[in-house]
């Protein structure tokens, strides 16, 4: 019988399981200088890490005073996008070690993500993830994307997860925020290095502030076996 009994594992995608937040970064840098603002900074992207893409289009509109829709601006980022993904994205190593370890625990498992289905499905499939990774949710599918709990909860109620028993991987303080407002534990490895001292950190159950480089399979495993209530 496996260690990990009554527990369930949900993870962000785009810096938390594959390193994609450069193609996002791109995909955005192209879309706004087509519109007139030549400058958008890695900085500036920063920002938005752990937002969704709508989310993010929206408040460039604002910000940039940018006169298309949010809803062509989103379907040209997303293509943009889509078209490195496909390229260049790759899985977290020790990432793909622990879905594995999981897998071979039989440990339901769901994605829940700010991208477009058609961006997950598209990722998912080039590093391999969807073999182990079937439940997956986007932001797109709910109400509200995080720091609102809504794609989390809908992970859990597709998995038929009780909710005290999921726990959320994430690099973004949003996703932490969201984790901890749909009452669930959460592994969080702050992709943004200086924001690993955010509030919404602070309410996650193991932080590691270095990161993936901080992150290895076996530990994030053993700390589930010890921190898991014997049924």
């Amino acid at each position: 019988m496996s260690d990990l009994g009554g527990i369930s594992v949900i993870f962000d995608l785009d810096g938390t399981l594959v390193d994609s937040e450069p193609n996002y970064y791109e995909a955005g840098r192209q879309i706004l200088a087509e519109h007139g603002v030549p400058d958008f900074t890695w900085a500036d992207h920063e920002q938005y890490v752990g937002i969704s893409t709508q989310e993010t289009v929206a408040h460039w509109k604002q910000r940039y005073g940018l006169r298309a829709s949010v809803e062509d601006l989103t379907a040209a980022k997303n293509r943009r996008y889509l078209e490195l993904a496909r390229t260049s994205t790759r899985a977290y190593p020790e990432m793909r070690k622990f879905v594995e370890l999981l897998a071979a625990e039989g440990v339901p498992m769901a994605v829940a993500s700010g991208s477009s289905p058609g961006a997950i499905a598209a990722i998912l499939a080039v590093t391999g993830l969807d073999a182990q990774l079937r439940t997956v949710v986007s932001a797109d599918e709910v109400a509200h994307g995080k720091p609102a709990p809504d794609v989390f909860l809908e992970a859990a109620r597709r998995l038929g997860a009780d909710l005290a028993g999921c726990v959320v991987v994430e690099d973004a303080a949003p996703g932490a925020a969201a984790a901890h407002a749909a009452g669930m534990r959460c592994i969080a490895l702050p992709y943004v290095a200086a924001q690993a001292d955010a509030p919404e950190f602070a309410t996650a159950d193991l932080l590691l502030r270095g990161g993936q480089a901080e992150f290895t399979a076996r530990a994030a495993y053993d700390w589930l076996v010890r921190t898991t209530p014997t049924p």
